[in-house]
């Protein structure tokens, strides 16, 4: 079983409308509400590439209930961290071709829950053979927490993949015990090491030669429709993927995250390993649902994605 972190899990909120009147009412139909973070994106994928899920969390109120109503409708098994506060909503309106975003920050935890919440997840440890830890930290809580969640992990003997940005993922990487798997983009590598970086393979072998990334068996840099550069251990890796008609890209990453993970847990060779996570996170791009794959799909587009080990 694979254990997916959402440390700040919403209801995501779509308002698709198509004459969208600022400081007026809107009328809305076909309103769409999911279990939303990328943690639980991750979790449906897995479940849709056929593994065992568990999420977990942090969940409050009758937002959190909903959450978990949502996730027990998919088959996701879950066992979240109870807070007396309301979870958040996340709302997206679709008006006039653009995306306008109302992020709600979500609850302010202690350190008395912080501290809870990590024996409660130590605890789910000895019921999953992999971890999957995505998106942002709730306020409350040290940028080092995820940190401390990999080095549970690794002394438990738990592969930990780590995907999050800005202050958490660096102090994830400055941490004493590293993550077993991370996947930065472009940007996120140019803004951890204080400089830009270009996509050539020369840049980005020497940006993942960095000693902050030392200690970190699987790195994924992904390009986006470029497809990824890999460090696997000492190896490196292009992999490239083909054109293909995007229909939703939000939550591409997420899917990727669990292709890895599920890859991982089954032992699949290296190239096997990539092509799954890519495969994964292609086929969320073909859907309008977020964190959602057609499995039918998997195979052809599978072998479409091309792993190139590149010579030191």
């Amino acid at each position: 079983m694979i254990l997916t972190v959402t440390m700040n899990p919403s209801v995501d909120i779509s308002y698709p409308i198509s004459d969208f009147k600022l400081n007026n009412v809107n009328r809305v139909e076909g309103a769409v509400k999911t279990a939303g973070g990328k943690g639980l994106n991750v979790a449906r994928v897995i479940r849709l590439l056929g593994e065992e899920a568990l999420a977990t969390g942090v969940l409050g109120g009758t937002i959190g209930g909903y959450i978990v109503q949502e996730l027990t409708k998919d088959k996701i098994g879950n066992d979240f961290f109870n807070i007396n506060r309301e979870s958040r909503n996340c709302i997206a309106i679709l008006h006039d071709g653009k995306q306008t975003e109302i992020l709600e920050s979500g609850p302010v935890l202690t350190a008395e829950e912080g501290t809870a919440i990590l024996a409660k997840y130590e605890r789910l440890l000895s019921n999953v053979s992999l971890v999957a830890i995505s998106g942002s930290l709730p306020q409350g809580l040290p940028s080092g927490f995820y940190g401390r969640m990999a080095q549970i992990g690794r002394e438990k003997g738990i592969p930990v993949i780590v995907d999050t940005s800005g202050e958490p993922l660096r102090q994830v990487l400055l941490h004493k015990v590293k993550p077993f798997a991370i996947k930065p983009n472009t940007t996120e590598l140019s803004q951890l090491l204080g400089r830009e970086l270009d996509e050539s393979i020369r840049s980005l072998k020497q940006a993942l030669t960095d000693e902050l990334f030392q200690g970190i068996e699987w790195i994924i840099v992904s390009m986006g429709r470029d497809g990824a550069f890999v460090k696997h251990g000492p190896d490196f890796y292009r992999v490239t993927i083909p054109e293909i008609k995007v229909v939703n890209p939000v939550g591409s990453g997420d899917a990727t995250v669990a292709g890895l993970a599920v890859a991982l847990k089954n032992n699949q060779t290296v190239p096997d390993v990539l092509r799954t996570a890519m495969a994964a996170g292609m086929l969320n791009t073909m859907e309008e649902k977020t964190g959602y794959i057609n499995p039918d799909k998997f195979k052809p587009v599978f072998e479409l994605v091309q792993v190139k080990k590149i010579d030191l």
